[in-house]
């Protein structure tokens, strides 16, 4: 063995071969593993980054799991309430994986200023409301305070609604609300709102429509009972099982109440997402193929180049197993040297991205401004390693041609 790794010492060492015609061979095979782990990890990182950031977005709107009534024919806005009375509220101790259950309510309205005018949805929360995403969110100003006995008048719009309307922190945002259950042509309800912040959630569809104010203004405006809302945002600890989740909260609620997944509402959004795995998968792929045609080349190379020595260690007495050995460790030093310029450059790029957003994406597209990086050690350690053994098992393929060798012919090569 120490006799192996002496010859295999020379083989890779700047005398053996520096200066030989396998040296910019044996530079293209490190460059071709360090960019394909560079490539793989900036995937990786991106892929589920956004897939991760689009999922926050979205449940800070809708909750993971929605609980309302069967016959509300999807409408964004509520039209008949739920009491608040349900076994489920304000623990839902039946499902143990529910971390946090939220009454809100819905209310398509307008904002009208003096010079412009913009529909909106206002979504009342009340003091259990979890504000943890959108203080990720808010931009300017500050979040409603609700605590108060009274109604706050003060509500949380976009910076999007922010920007159409010239509304800033402070402004006054007079709401008009239509009449609930009239058939008759009558004023709108009108109610004079604070802006007391603005958040950005990067999401279009929501940024475009949402303002957040007090529920009890709501239940003001459809005459509602001060025990009845509009349905439950459920949030639960693992999004992973959310289709398990699910299906636990469904049939642990009242039969009167249909119990959604945000999945389930907004399935073009998930299956988008779902296709980003799909992606990635084929990048990784394509990737590993390119790094290993590399390495075979530059390992065919070396035995190629190496053919007369190959001759007098047989000639010596090495078997043909303790030859191909010489060269698989030096395509694990390639490897191992590859995947090390890689990572210190890969999780470099996306250090920089996770701190300073270089890049920025079209919100109408990709849902976010910012392309989100997220990257686990798990992650990495599973991609190093998996590229590593799969490399070098590979190789042992193209080591079989030292066995082919003959030690007289190989000595009289030159």
């Amino acid at each position: 063995m120490n006799l192996e790794y002496f010859i295999a010492k020379r083989v890779q060492s700047s005398t053996a071969y520096k200066n030989s015609v396998s040296a910019p061979i044996i530079k293209i095979a490190i460059a071709a593993i360090a960019i394909g782990i560079i490539v793989m990890l900036i995937t990786i990182a991106s892929a589920i980054g956004l897939q991760r950031k689009i999922k926050e977005k979205v449940s800070a709107f809708n909750g993971h799991i929605g609980i309302s009534l069967f016959d509300r024919n999807n409408s964004i806005t509520t039209v008949k309430p739920i009491s608040i009375n349900q076994a489920f509220y304000p623990d839902f101790v039946a499902v143990p994986e529910v971390t946090h259950v939220q009454a809100v309510a819905t209310l398509g309205g307008m904002i009208r200023t003096e010079t412009d005018f913009e529909g909106v949805i206002l979504k009342g929360v009340g003091t259990d409301y979890n504000w943890e995403y959108f203080k990720e969110f808010l931009v300017e100003g500050n979040l409603p305070d609700i605590s108060s006995d009274k109604a706050t008048k003060e509500i949380l719009i976009s910076d999007d609604i922010a920007r159409r309307l010239q509304l800033k922190v402070g402004d006054k945002a007079n709401t008009y609300f239509p009449r609930p259950n009239t058939s008759k042509a009558q004023p709108p309800i009108a109610r004079g709102f604070t802006v007391s912040g603005i958040y950005d959630s990067g999401l279009e569809e929501y940024d475009t429509k949402f303002i957040v104010g007090d529920l009890r203004h709501i239940r003001k405006i459809n005459k509602w009972k001060a025990d009845e809302v509009g349905k439950f945002e459920v949030f639960i600890d693992d999004f992973d099982q959310l289709d398990e989740v699910g299906i636990k909260v469904f049939r642990n609620t009242d039969s009167l109440l249909n119990a959604v997944t945000i999945k389930q509402q907004f399935p073009n959004i998930f299956s988008w997402l779902a296709l980003l795995d799909s992606n990635v998968y084929i990048i990784i792929a394509v990737i590993l193929v390119v790094g290993i045609i590399n390495m075979i080349t530059a390992l065919l190379v070396l035995i190629l180049e190496r053919t007369r020595m190959i001759g007098i260690l047989k000639s010596l007495g090495a078997s043909d197993w303790s030859v191909r050995k010489i060269f698989l460790y030096n395509a694990m030093k390639l490897i191992i040297t590859g995947l090390v310029i890689g990572n210190v450059i890969g999780l470099g790029l996306i250090a920089v991205q996770h701190f300073f957003s270089p890049l920025q994406l079209d919100p109408a597209t990709y849902y976010v401004t910012k392309a989100p990086v997220y990257i686990s050690w798990w992650n990495i350690l599973v991609l190093n390693l998996g590229t590593f053994v799969l490399c070098l098992l590979v190789l042992v393929i193209p080591s079989v041609i030292v066995s082919k060798i003959s030690p007289v012919k190989a000595m009289r090569f030159e």
